[in-house]
């Protein structure tokens, strides 16, 4: 069974900087692919990032140029650069993970429990 487990998040001012970190375990096929998605109160949930099996990267459009998605293929641990943040930021923050294939919102078959990230103006 895959396990995602994510840390990182907190309280920020807009224009502060947070790392969101994500330690998988549980499977041993190097394909496994990672995304990071995000819901606020009252709004569904949102794509975010994705990172594939090669390491290419896609973002939503939100988020462009102020996020980078990373991954550490011998820690098993995928990452979430967020800069520049914004007041809009604000959401609970979720780390999903499917066997192959993943560019941002695709479904994912396994996720974390999430992490808080608030962005106060």
């Amino acid at each position: 069974q895959v396990q995602l487990v994510e840390s990182g998040g907190g309280a920020v001012q807009a224009g502060g900087s947070v790392r969101l970190s994500c330690v998988s375990s549980g499977y041993t096929y190097s394909t496994y692919c990672f995304g990071w998605f995000r819901q606020a109160p009252g709004k569904g949930r949102e794509g975010v990032a994705a990172i594939d099996n090669d390491g290419s990267a896609t973002y939503a459009d939100s988020v462009k140029g102020r996020f980078t998605m990373s991954i550490d293929k011998d820690k098993k641990t995928v990452y979430l650069e967020m800069n520049n943040l914004k007041p809009e930021d604000s959401a609970i923050y979720q780390c999903g993970a499917r066997p192959w294939g993943c560019w941002v919102g695709v479904v994912m078959d396994y996720w974390g429990e999430g992490t808080e990230v608030t962005v106060s103006s």
